[in-house]
């Protein structure tokens, strides 16, 4: 059978049972590849797929994990309910004032460019005014993900490095035109936070702050009081601050760092051994639930990969452009970046499918850069995907389910995408038509 078609019956299969919730996300993402791999005639090779696509997702397995122990444990101590209280004396129960400071937040967090850590800190921080005043965490999965989607555009960011390395580009020179769709975007997504808070107000109303909701020290009520440690708060401040800007310098690889600040935050907090236990027990569920999505995603882009899948499934979508459209390359291949970014993984898409649409774009005089600034104009969506280990992060954290998320967000995604793209045309990031 035709590997491309196979690999379009794969994913398509995989996202129908998905959002028709028919199976959950960790058993389709082991099933229908283990399926589908053996319908490809490959059955002898894929248990050495599976393990390099764990083997791949590993070192984000494990950062996720501490990641989430860690940062819980700063919650637990009480490290951001000063930030909490003083939101919820600013917002004044408005529901539009929570919703643009949602975007703000996230945007100003997603500047060290990793999205599970701007997820864990603006959850933190947010999630706490959301139940207080019973609004639609939907609408804060949303704007957060579009939010990091547009920030994940900076030249540290993965989809930028990884389109300048295959196509051997300079990262600066790649992104500061990409900068008038950024704002566009982000001005996009305040927009929407308005509409979102008209709708709220609507529905909920102007809630005020109870004396209850906030203490005498003016800390938000935390989640586990007797795991509060307000003595140590600037401890926990320092320590956050420090991880942070190790990780911005690349001094480790961010999953060591978040393993070696886990253990300096438990020994100092909680130095009790029965203390340890308790705290890893209380976030156990959340880990597991994440940290097992990682693992099962490995099988899948490993099979997926590995079977050919998706090099065949790139080819084919090229040599679908008939010539008549080559000059029209840059824009064709920022509508492309939406449904491929989402359907496989982002290294397979900018290093496996971008050179092979600039080399095409080249024919027909358009820039390799163009092709790579257009390219990543789908960021808002694939960040939507399945493939996305941070995806799962961001959903299991608010409580919210994979497909429910998916379908509400899809459609302010792709207007994200549709508002940068129009003003990178406009601002001259890449041509609409080639000469």
């Amino acid at each position: 059978m035709n590997l491309a078609l196979l690999g379009f019956l794969m994913v398509a299969t995989f996202m129908t049972l998905i959002m028709t919730k028919r199976m959950t996300p960790l058993v389709a993402l082991i099933v229908i590849p283990t399926l589908f791999g053996l319908i490809a005639g490959q059955a002898a090779g894929l248990g050495a797929m599976m393990i390099d696509g764990i083997k791949n997702l590993a070192p984000t397995g494990v950062m996720l994990l501490f990641a989430i122990l860690f940062f819980s444990t700063m919650t637990d101590t009480g490290l951001f309910d000063p930030l909490v209280g003083r939101l919820i004396r600013l917002v004044h129960g408005d529901p539009t004032r929570i919703l643009l400071g949602t975007v703000v937040l996230c945007a100003l967090v997603s500047l060290d460019g990793d999205g599970s850590t701007t997820y864990i800190i603006t959850i933190a921080a947010l999630l706490p005014l959301y139940k207080r005043y019973g609004m639609n965490r939907l609408y804060l999965c949303c704007l957060l993900m579009a939010t990091s989607g547009v920030m994940n555009l900076t030249p540290w960011g993965g989809p930028t490095a990884r389109a300048a390395s295959a196509l051997k580009l300079d990262p600066a020179t790649l992104f500061l035109p990409l900068i008038p769709g950024m704002i566009a975007g982000l001005a996009s997504l305040l927009a929407l936070a308005v509409w979102f808070g008209r709708k709220e107000r609507t529905r909920i109303g102007a809630v005020e702050a109870r004396d209850e909701d906030v203490d005498f020290t003016g800390m938000a009520v935390s989640q586990y009081p007797e795991a509060r440690r307000p003595k140590l708060i600037w401890f926990n401040a320092l320590l956050v601050v420090t991880l942070l800007t190790l990780l911005v310098w690349g001094v480790l690889p961010l999953s060591v760092l978040m393993m070696i600040a886990f253990a300096i935050a438990m020994i100092v907090n909680y130095p009790g051994v029965a203390e340890q236990k308790e705290r890893i027990a209380a976030h156990a569920g959340n880990v597991l639930s994440v940290v097992s999505l990682i693992f099962a995603a490995g099988i899948f882009t490993g099979i997926l990969g590995g079977t050919g899948m998706v090099e065949a499934m790139s080819k084919e979508v090229v040599g679908m452009i008939p010539p008549a459209m080559g000059p029209y390359m840059a824009p064709i291949t920022a509508a492309l970046s939406l449904p491929f970014t989402f359907f496989i993984s982002n290294d397979a898409f900018y290093f496996g499918m971008l050179p092979i649409l600039a080399e095409a774009g080249a024919h027909y005089g358009v820039s390799p850069t163009a092709i790579a600034r257009a390219s990543l104009m789908g960021q808002p969506v694939h960040l939507l995907s399945p493939l996305v280990p941070s995806t799962y992060l961001l959903v299991s954290l608010c409580g919210i389910d994979l497909a429910d998320h998916q379908r509400f967000t899809l459609l302010p995604a792709i207007m994200v995408c549709v508002v940068m793209t129009l003003v990178g045309l406009i601002a001259f990031a890449f041509p609409f038509v080639a000469g």
